[in-house]
């Protein structure tokens, strides 16, 4: 269930193995004035249970079988999640990689090493390598110079998308600023929101937070 529970709210985490499918739903979706809401909630997992198809599809038919038409007097809200189990070519689509950043004046010229041997052995074209290397860069420098230990940049490949992301233990989530043309510093998010497809920061469990860029790959 989304939005539930009270005002104060903690980040976690939820492993979904391959082959695996969640949904998340506002009580909309469930509630009934005339049924406990327990009645509406096992209702959607026998639809669940049943449901196959895209995610897309899915919501389609969990909407359908728990009576949601136009005239539903309720928001609802549904969000359907898969992690397809891939084999084959498939598969190949599907890196990951990470490498634990110490700190110190090596670690900005090591993470580019890094991104740049890993986006390579990943085959992406040169200017995809070069942008993905320069987020990873700016990056590692901005949690440098604004975070505290532990650092670890992690790269990631879907079939659609190049992810780059940099953790660290601070949790002041950073922004972006607009600097004077003399500034020498406050450059970096602004650089990553200029390549990137799209950027964004998040507070991870256990204090710090985690900043990523991501970069559409090109069809085919």
């Amino acid at each position: 269930p989304l939005g539930t529970g009270g005002w104060l709210h903690t980040s976690g985490s939820v492993p979904l193995g391959p082959g695996s499918s969640a949904v998340l739903y506002t009580d909309g979706l469930v509630e009934r004035r005339d049924e406990d809401i327990d009645t509406g909630v096992a209702s959607l997992e026998r639809a669940f249970a049943g449901a196959t198809g895209s995610p897309q599809v899915m919501c389609d038919r969990l909407l359908r079988a728990l009576g949601i038409t136009a005239e539903h007097d309720d928001d609802v809200a549904v969000l359907v999640l898969q992690h397809p189990a891939r084999t084959g070519h498939d598969a190949e689509l599907f890196h990951n990689a990470a490498l634990e950043l110490l700190g110190g004046i090596e670690a900005a010229p090591r993470a580019r090493a890094f991104a740049s041997g890993v986006l390579a052995s990943w085959r992406f074209p040169n200017e995809l390598r070069d942008l993905g290397v320069l987020a990873a860069s700016e990056l590692v420098a901005n949690s440098l110079q604004h975070g505290t230990p532990p650092m670890r940049l992690r790269l990631r490949r879907t079939d659609r998308r190049l992810i780059i992301e940099v953790t660290d233990g601070d949790d002041h989530l950073p922004r972006r600023r607009k600097p004077e043309p003399a500034d020498e510093a406050g450059r970096g998010i602004s650089i990553i929101a200029t390549i990137a497809s799209s950027w964004g920061s998040r507070r991870t469990p256990g204090g710090g937070k985690a900043v990523w860029c991501e970069f559409a790959l090109p069809m085919g």
